[in-house]
């Protein structure tokens, strides 16, 4: 990634308060991971794992650990020593975030909006949005090309709405969040009543989506529209792409998931969970505050207790993962029960 303006790591060290070792002059152009850097780049070295990488790189500067002492040094090469590697990493690219500052104080020509709708003047709005009738548009918040609201949407302040994302009415979203491109917010919920000749009737989807403040969802993520009532994303929820949210959800705060999860109806998602790619989870059941379920995990009853769990159904993780490494023994043990077989059979005609 290129820096805004090419960068001295004397500047860099005292940007984030590290001691630097080496050439405080040379100039940095680029942020990049260790395995690829080249001269020019900063990285950063925290594991072990990538000791080799270390070794190995071209990179101009390194961020590494206070405890960090290099066994090599050039005048070509400099290390700035920081609590946490990964940390001040993170902080450069904040400062170098700059592409959504220009969007601001904005509506293209091209948008329609309806009547009765309220946009904050610092608000963008892009080409081909389209903003149904009674909506709320906060400070700052950005809508690219494609965007479409129905009535009665309400977005807070500081937002980010991607292209193609497609919010149904009544949809209520809090202040700074992120909606990546192709998420559909407010869907009809899958409600359906069986008749007895097996044909389905529709169960009208009359609630909506509510989602907090600091939240974001991933790309082509869908969150269905409660029954009656509100499917609700508290604050801070991280959802990924690809999930598949259902009506009348409820997740708690500070939740995260991966890609393609899928939560069924009625389900209610404690505080602070963390679901890994393709779980699974059933309708009409509650998890606790503090789970982490690993990937793949099935949930077909309440989880009552935090703890990390793995399965379908789920157990806590070291249960589950000595069932796991048991069931590779089974082929021994089959050959050792079919020559215990031979054995009672030959020496005292027992025949199991």
């Amino acid at each position: 990634m290129e820096l805004n303006k090419p960068t001295t790591c004397n500047e860099i060290a005292s940007i984030l308060g590290g001691e630097l070792i080496g050439n405080g002059f040379l100039e940095i152009y680029r942020l990049n991971r260790i395995e690829y850097a080249e001269e020019g780049d900063l990285t950063f070295y925290f594991d072990t794992r990538y000791l080799k990488h270390l070794q190995a790189t071209k990179a101009t500067c390194i961020l590494v650990p206070r405890t960090f002492t290099p066994t090599e040094q050039n005048n070509k090469q400099a290390f700035i020593k920081v609590d946490n590697p990964y940390q001040s990493f993170y902080q450069l690219l904040v400062l170098n975030d700059t592409y959504y500052k220009q969007f601001n104080s904005f509506v293209h020509p091209s948008a329609i909006i309806g009547e009765g709708t309220s946009i904050a003047k610092s608000a963008f709005i892009g080409e081909n949005v389209v903003i149904g009738k009674n909506c709320i548009i906060g400070e700052n918040t950005i809508l690219l090309p494609n965007v479409t609201l129905y009535d009665n949407v309400r977005i807070g302040a500081n937002c980010l709405i991607h292209s193609n994302v497609v919010c149904y009415y009544n949809t209520v979203i809090g202040d700074n969040c992120i909606i990546h491109a192709g998420a559909v917010i407010g869907s009809d919920g899958f409600g359906f009543i069986e008749n007895k000749d097996g044909s389905y009737t529709k169960i009208p989807q009359l609630g909506n989506v509510v989602i907090g403040n600091n939240v974001e969802i991933g790309a082509n993520t869908t969150i269905d529209r409660a029954i009656v009532g509100s499917t609700v994303i508290e604050d801070g929820v991280k959802i990924d792409n690809l999930v598949q949210i259902a009506h009348n959800v409820h997740i708690g705060e500070n939740t995260a998931m991966a890609a393609q999860v899928g939560i069924s109806g009625s389900t209610k998602i404690g505080k602070r969970n963390r679901l890994a790619g393709q779980v699974g989870i059933a309708g009409h059941i509650e998890i606790a505050d503090d789970v982490v379920l690993e990937a793949k995990s099935g949930v077909a009853k309440s989880i009552t207790e935090s703890g990390v769990y793995f399965g379908a159904p789920p157990r806590k993780k070291v249960e589950a993962f000595k069932i796991l490494m048991s069931t590779q023994q089974l082929p021994e043990l089959l050959k050792e029960f079919e020559k215990l077989k031979r054995v009672l059979k030959e020496q005292f005609g027992i025949d199991l």
